[in-house]
């Protein structure tokens, strides 16, 4: 295997774990802005459906959800760190 091979191999990891870690802070964004739905905003807003109201929950969702993407890819980097452990 020659050195172009090597660099090839790990370019298309890197664009695929990119690839795996953009969608999962997509869908976790997504999930948390679907259970933002059930939370009444009318008692923090006087109009909650109103422009600010929907703002605060895309922002709210945004950092909730990247958060939670956050941990569960470092759960998964963990678990792929365990097979070093057993060795």
């Amino acid at each position: 295997m020659g050195i172009d091979q090597m660099v090839n191999d790990a370019q298309n990891v890197a664009g695929t774990t990119a690839l795996f870690s953009i969608v999962v802070n997509l869908f976790s964004i997504v999930f948390v802005w679907y259970i933002l739905q059930e939370i009444k905003l009318d008692v923090f807003f006087k109009f909650p459906r109103s422009p600010k109201a929907r703002m605060f929950q895309v922002v709210l969702a945004i950092v909730i959800g990247h958060g939670f993407a956050s941990f569960i890819l470092d759960y998964w980097n963990w678990t792929k760190y365990l097979q070093y452990f057993v060795e």
